[in-house]
């Protein structure tokens, strides 16, 4: 691997710790000013939600300019998200000045969480469409394997560290220390005072982006009209989708990030009614699960080369199964080595997937364009599958019910996948489509 890589991947590993932090940060700030219940979700509502809307449009942006800068701008875009949400009380006394309405304080925290989804929408081509203009197709598998196990490093020292910022402990000597010396800004609490460090978390990214070179890739010049962007982006959207190698890839992403998401929650619900945890113990769970993650994810940019990638379909059958074996554990042991596996079995099959779906999107499309059709769809499925485990929840549905038709979803799903893949090897070698064997 190059230097450049391994700037790119200091940026990402502050970016996404900052994000992660602040997440616990904006849920602490959030209950300082004592918001309903029902507010806290929608943080990852909205952060969520700006990968769909923005969708066509961050293609497009993430191909205007050099990736490098991309990430730089989109780093200060999350800067000025924290400083919203720093600044809340000027912000919604600000509006009264507006024709709108004065916020409620804690809406304005939302609305400032959601410029920092902004950001990370916009973020998010740029990262990983530059490991298609910097590398060559042989070193994508590896390349990814780096990225999500440093990703998932940071998300569980993230939450760690947003945890810690806030312990009031903690909080008091930072307040002591005089974050910003001479100026009274009112920063008087542990979550304010974390805002501030999460945010020279975010400075430390922008300063690792501006040292990213120009790869030299160019595309053609993006639309400017909203209207145009988004009919680009639809004929994006269909060439992926049509392609019979994007179709497979874009199909198990999808599924990845969806159950992804549904299963840090069904792990916290399982945790609580199956093993009776406190919420705290519940989180360490999540980690477990996100250290095997790591683990697979580094296995499989070990041993799988891009031509032998589709060869791990089968992996995401028997993560499924093994959701499923959830219902059956109680003892520690036997809880911490399948949280383990499971996680271990969704990053060794995932990996791979990404690496094709990037190679092929920037062949068929773009770098930015494919990065940004492979989000939305991502995105629609955590949406989707999160609102329908919440109407399980609200049925009052045994959590061991929920665990063996998850598992079942995925299982199933995964295996149609692997028939239609075999369908398309049937009437074409679809490996030849990609020109792997070439590299």
């Amino acid at each position: 691997m190059t230097r450049s890589f391994y700037t790119i991947m200091a940026a990402q590993f502050f970016s996404s710790l900052a994000d992660n932090a602040l997440l616990i940060a904006a849920i602490a700030l959030l209950a300082q000013l004592s918001g309903p219940a029902w507010m806290t979700p929608l943080l990852k509502f909205f952060f969520t939600v700006s990968y769909v809307v923005l969708a066509p449009f961050v293609g497009a942006f993430a191909d205007a300019m050099p990736k490098g800068k991309v990430m730089y701008v989109t780093n200060l875009l999350k800067i000025v998200g924290c400083l919203m949400m720093l600044f809340y009380e000027w912000i919604s006394l600000l509006l009264v000045l507006t024709p709108l309405p004065r916020l409620p304080e804690y809406v304005t925290v939302l609305l400032a969480y959601s410029v920092v989804g902004l950001g990370a929408a916009a973020y998010s081509p740029a990262k990983y469409g530059i490991l298609t203009e910097l590398l060559p197709p042989k070193q994508l598998v590896v390349a990814n394997g780096w990225i999500e196990g440093l990703t998932v490093t940071s998300i569980i020292l993230g939450v760690l560290l947003g945890g810690a910022l806030i312990n009031p402990k903690v909080a008091r000597e930072l307040l002591s220390m005089d974050l910003i010396p001479s100026i009274d800004i009112g920063i008087d609490t542990p979550a304010e005072a974390a805002i501030i460090v999460i945010s020279l978390l975010y400075v430390i990214a922008a300063v690792f982006n501006l040292f990213i070179p120009d790869t030299g890739a160019r595309y053609r010049p993006q639309h400017v009209n909203p209207v145009l962007l988004v009919a680009d982006f639809w004929v994006c959207f269909r060439t992926l989708w049509r392609d019979k190698l994007g179709q497979i890839t874009l199909a198990v992403t999808t599924l990845f990030w969806g159950a992804g998401a549904t299963l840090q929650f069904l792990v916290l619900d399982w945790a609580e009614r199956h093993l009776h945890l406190p919420l705290s113990q519940g989180a360490i769970l999540q980690g477990v699960t996100a250290v095997g993650i790591a683990l697979g994810a580094v296995l499989a940019a070990r041993f799988i080369p891009l031509r032998k990638s589709f060869s791990i379909l089968p992996v995401g059958v028997a993560m499924g199964f093994t959701v499923m074996l959830m219902a059956l554990v109680s003892a520690m042991p036997m809880v911490y080595l399948l949280l383990i596996l499971v996680g271990a079995m969704a990053g060794f099959f995932v990996v791979p997937m990404n690496a094709v779906l990037q190679h092929r999107g920037h062949v068929l499309l773009s770098a930015g364009h494919s990065i940004a059709v492979q989000n939305f769809n991502e995105n629609i499925s955590i949406l989707v599958m999160l609102a329908l485990y919440s109407g399980m929840v609200g049925t009052r549905m045994p959590v061991n019910a929920i665990i063996v038709i998850f598992g079942s979803f995925v299982a199933i799903t995964m295996l149609a996948v692997i028939q239609f893949h075999r369908r398309n090897q049937h009437k074409e070698d679809s490996l030849h489509l990609i020109g792997i064997e070439k590299h």
